[in-house]
C-alpha cells in the first residue's frame, strides 16, 4: 500500500491558524477583550493584551478581577474546543474555509469555576494556559493559569468544569 505524502509545513500551519481564527472568530468577548492566542503545535497560550479599560482600581493600579476570570475561563473553553476538535482539523474532516461564517460547533458549557488571585494583576499583558485534567465524552475539567512577567509566579489560577457538548454521529458533520 502506497502512503501519500505529507502536507507541506506551510499547508499544515496556515490549517492551524486558519481553524483557531475560525474556533475564536465567532465569540464576540473574545474579541472585546482583545485576547489572542498564540500557537505552537498543539499548544495554545492566550494572551490578554494590556488596555486601560481592564483596568478595575486605578489607584493601585490593578487589573479588573472579572477581567481577569473571564480571560481564564475563556482559555480554558478554547483550550478544550481545540483539543477535542485537533483531530478532525488534523485529518481534515473539518475545514474552516468550507464552513460559513460564524457556524461554529457546540462549545463545552461552564458548569462551575473557580478562581485563585494571587496576586495583584498589574497593568500589562498578561498570559494563560490551560491544562485538561479530564475530557470525557460528557464532562470536562480544565486548570488554567494566567501570568505576567515570570511563568513561574502565576497571579491567578483557575479550575473550570464543563460540560461537553453533543458529540455528531460518526459520518455526519460536527455541528
Amino acid at each position: 500500500m502506497k502512503r501519500s505524502a505529507p502536507d507541506p509545513a506551510h499547508v499544515v500551519t496556515s490549517r492551524r491558524d486558519d481553524a483557531l481564527a475560525w474556533l475564536t472568530s465567532g465569540i464576540p468577548y473574545i474579541g472585546f477583550l482583545g485576547i489572542e492566542f498564540e500557537r505552537r503545535g498543539d499548544e495554545l497560550t492566550a494572551v490578554l493584551p494590556f488596555a486601560s479599560q481592564n483596568v478595575g482600581n486605578p489607584m493601585i493600579p490593578a487589573l479588573h478581577g472579572g477581567v481577569t476570570s473571564a480571560f481564564l475561563e475563556v482559555s480554558a473553553i478554547i483550550a478544550l474546543s481545540w483539543a477535542t476538535l485537533w483531530e478532525d482539523i488534523e485529518a481534515g474532516r473539518i475545514d474552516p474555509k468550507t464552513l460559513a461564517p460564524g457556524a461554529l460547533p457546540s462549545l463545552p458549557k461552564t458548569i462551575n469555576f473557580t478562581v485563585d488571585y494571587l496576586r495583584t494583576g498589574l497593568p500589562r499583558e498578561a498570559y494563560a494556559r490551560a491544562r485538561i485534567m479530564r475530557s470525557g465524552r460528557r464532562f470536562a475539567s480544565v486548570q488554567v493559569e494566567a501570568w505576567q512577567d515570570n511563568v513561574a509566579r502565576p497571579y491567578a489560577l483557575g479550575l473550570v468544569h464543563l460540560l461537553m457538548p453533543p458529540s455528531a454521529p460518526q459520518g455526519s458533520p460536527a455541528p
